[in-house]
């Protein structure tokens, strides 16, 4: 059972952070210049690329390794990959959570709080 639903949350860690990084990725500039206003009056708003950078890799490593470990979780109930997958998730949020309540963007930060939950969870389950 807790193999399920430690899936499940894979699945949805891994959907949450590709559907992101993709986002970035194919609306990049777009991204770069919301993301501009959005910490203008922060310490990033001249690194804005950068971090977007940094997200992007961070996503994509965490949905990267919550697809692999639910496809191992499933295959062989092997724990490794959707640990690493969970962890990288928490790190990226952390990261997403920081730059929110840097901004001042108090409900953008609430929002990340509650896709934090799960992957806590994961963690505990996974470990």
């Amino acid at each position: 059972m807790n193999n399920i639903a430690s899936i499940l949350i894979l699945i949805f860690l891994a959907v949450t952070f590709i559907q992101s990084g993709y986002d970035k990725i194919f609306y990049w500039k777009d991204n770069v210049s919301w993301l501009k206003e959005h910490f203008a009056k922060t310490q990033l708003k001249n690194q804005v690329p950068l971090a977007l950078f940094n997200i992007l890799v961070l996503e994509l490593i965490s949905g990267i390794l919550c697809i692999v470990g639910s496809i191992q979780l499933f295959l062989n109930s092997g724990r490794e990959f959707g640990f690493y997958g969970a962890i990288f998730s928490c790190i990226t949020l952390i990261m997403l959570l920081f730059g929110q309540r840097l901004a001042k963007d108090y409900d953008g930060a609430r929002t990340i709080a509650i896709y934090f939950i799960p992957a806590v969870v994961a963690v505990y389950w996974l470990n």
